[in-house]
């Protein structure tokens, strides 16, 4: 059986990653361009060889029917074009010209009001308990013994938990062509249903490659930017309808397709929510890979791959169908219910917190990658006053303590002006009471959503934890959200880190909001369950607050409980007691993020490259001042204010 390997790119009219070539270009404009890399043999786990193996890959233009198509050789044949290079990878490099597709977006939006659909977060989310009752039940499952202590260790020895996870990540790991492409989501050998855990996500690859590169394991990581670039623009539709051009898959899966003579060719299928259940376009994976993108530079130093022009294409795609303009009046990226880590019902569709920490993140990254051309110029300007409107919006109106609550308490409604203090119109009865009594006197957090006349109290901890990693909210507002986390340790990290969100919908707010779900019952899965691998994005943001005693204390609890519980993808109960009812093991990103975390508590310094610090600039744009427009008032200077403390 001879392999062969693609990746199908349909076909557009005169097009290359969906961009329009200009019919004045001649055809020897757009020759074809080939790189070669070359790659040491490898082994990835037990028994799984790696052998340098000859690819190739070219994007040609087809002048008789306009449209780009990836070729490639066959694995074990003879280089198509004579090539003698061993080699890993190719994608085209055309030139085009991006001043067409530059933006849409020129100015800022800031807040005003604007019909959305509302969330029924009504005041049930009662998740008060009697005072005590959390060290009790800690303090008695800890007397049981079931679990094991952490491993005592020679010093720069791995533990057994360690070794096991490097195992079991290796043995995740799939390959294409030869190649090592991404991970799988879950590799449990007794799981005879997988449903799509058997393919990667972008998402879930994500620790995966933070691992691998701060091992020194670049290739990986290489071939999944570059195969995974190759994957969006795919037309995919769902009842005739195709998704915003730019959009990134949520997963691929390396199939196998027969040929004629006994030979078959492996091909990548991707997945843009059209399979998915609830048929949701992820959101947050064009996001996500451009965070990785960055990374990967900063780890290698390898900055040519963000210099390639199918790359800079690919971030300007992204980022583009981001600042699309739209009916919306927030700078707050709009987007439905499941469309991120949270991907089933559970009433966060609107600007979910989650979403927006991402977006922030991706601007600020592709204001450090996009190569500052004339094509550029307008976009790199859009994306400097969207993070300024985003950032006053969230420290702004998302940020809840003690004394914003008091002050929330108060609220006068109806109020009609510019200069209205309640804007969105909130009513004060939205305030839960498990609240009022849950709040501690020191610290704070982001609130999960807001809409007119809608507060979302619930605590989500993955936007509150890269809000902090990417600056999104102020160093004031970093701290308290750790002090927050410090003083609800029982509530937030429990046995095992770390809540998805607190606290779980219950009773008639679980069947109104989540539809009756049956896998987020309370306490389970996205309603309120402990998710081990969101470990690596709160050891980065308490290595970047300089509270490395609170990383540390979450991954010895966890290192005690993952091994021996076969690495589950999530834990259930308020303190994160049990496996997931319905958690799968051996899943690869609660491996991978223990692992992430690991290594970056022993090399604290190398977060730094992985995090933002505050840009003060930031601070000095204001579309407001730059608007001859009827604003009375700007409010800039109280997030300005705050910074300042």
């Amino acid at each position: 059986m001879t392999p062969c390997c693609r990746i199908l790119i349909p076909c557009r009219s005169n097009s290359f990653l969906g961009l329009p070539f200009k019919k004045t270009h001649n055809l020897s404009d757009f020759r074809q361009k080939c790189y070669f890399h070359s790659y040491p043999s490898r082994i990835l786990g037990k028994g799984r060889i790696i052998n340098r193996t000859q690819k190739l890959f070219c994007v040609v233009r087809n002048s008789s029917c306009g449209q780009s198509r990836v070729f490639s050789r066959n694995c074990n044949g003879i280089n198509p074009i004579g090539a003698s290079k061993r080699g890993f990878h190719v994608i085209a490099s055309v030139a085009s010209d991006f001043r067409n597709h530059s933006t849409s977006v020129e100015k800022t939006r800031v807040n005003n009001d604007k019909n959305f659909e509302r969330i029924y977060v009504q005041g049930g989310l009662n998740a008060k308990k009697p005072l005590g009752l959390e060290n009790a039940d800690l303090d008695e499952h800890a007397a049981t013994g079931q679990h094991e202590k952490v491993e005592s260790v020679k010093e720069g020895e791995e533990s057994p938990t360690v070794k096991e996870a490097w195992r079991l990540l290796e043995n995740a790991v799939v390959t294409y062509c030869g190649s090592p492409i991404g991970t799988l989501a879950a590799n449990d050998p007794n799981d005879k249903l997988p449903l799509n855990y058997d393919q990667v996500f972008i998402r879930d690859f994500i620790p995966s490659a933070l691992a691998f590169l701060l091992k020194g394991e670049k290739e990986i990581v290489r071939n999944f930017l570059l195969h995974t670039l190759q994957l969006q623009s795919w037309e995919k539709t769902v009842d005739c309808y195709s998704p915003g051009q730019g959009l990134m898959p949520a997963s691929f899966k390396v199939r196998t397709v027969p040929l004629d003579d006994n030979k078959y060719e492996e091909v990548l299928d991707p997945d843009f929510g059209e399979s998915a259940i609830g048929r949701v376009a992820p959101v947050d994976s064009g996001l996500w890979w451009i965070i990785l993108l960055r990374a990967y530079g900063k780890i290698t130093g390898d900055y040519g791959l963000q210099e390639r022009v199918d790359v800079q294409t690919g971030i300007k795609l992204i980022i583009n169908l981001c600042l699309s303009d739209g009916f919306d009046m927030f700078p707050s990226l709009l987007v439905t219910d499941g469309s991120c880590m949270i991907d089933r019902r559970m009433g966060i569709h609107g600007h979910p917190l989650e979403i927006q920490a991402l977006f922030y993140s991706a601007l600020r990254c592709s204001r450090e990658l996009l190569s500052l051309d004339e094509g550029s110029k307008n976009l790199v300007n859009a994306i400097n006053n969207r993070l300024s409107a985003l950032s006053f919006h969230i420290r702004e109106y998302y940020w809840v303590d003690m004394k914003k609550i008091n002050e929330i308490y108060r609220y006068k409604t109806e109020e009609y002006s510019t200069e209205a203090t309640n804007k969105f119109n909130i009513y004060p009865e939205q305030i839960p009471h498990w609240l009022m009594d849950w709040i501690p006197e020191e610290g704070g957090y982001l609130i999960g959503n807001l809409q007119p006349a809608h507060m979302d109290f619930r605590f989500f901890t993955l936007g509150n934890l890269w809000s902090i990693v990417s600056s999104l909210s102020t160093p004031k507002q970093n701290e308290a959200i750790l002090n927050l986390i410090e003083a609800k340790w029982y509530d937030l990290v429990g046995l095992m880190p770390l809540k998805i969100c607190y606290p779980a919908l219950e009773s008639e707010d679980w069947r109104i909001i989540t539809g009756s779900d049956p896998k987020n019952t309370p306490w389970s899965y996205h309603n309120g369950g402990s998710w081990p691998t969101l470990l690596w994005q709160f050891t980065l943001a308490c290595i970047k607050m300089n509270r490395l005693d609170l990383a540390k204390k979450a991954v010895d609890s966890a290192e005690k409980r993952l091994r021996v519980d076969q690495w589950p993808e999530y834990y259930d109960t308020r303190y994160g007691k049990f496996t997931g009812k319905q958690a799968r093991l051996y899943q690869t990103w609660t491996i991978a993020g223990f692992l992430t975390s690991k290594m970056l508590l022993e090399n604290p310094e190398t977060a730094s490259l992985l995090f933002w610090e505050e840009d003060y600039d930031l601070l000095e744009i204001c579309v407001c001042a730059l608007k001859k427009s009827g604003r009375k008032k700007c409010s800039r200077g109280a997030a300005k204010s705050q910074i300042l403390v």
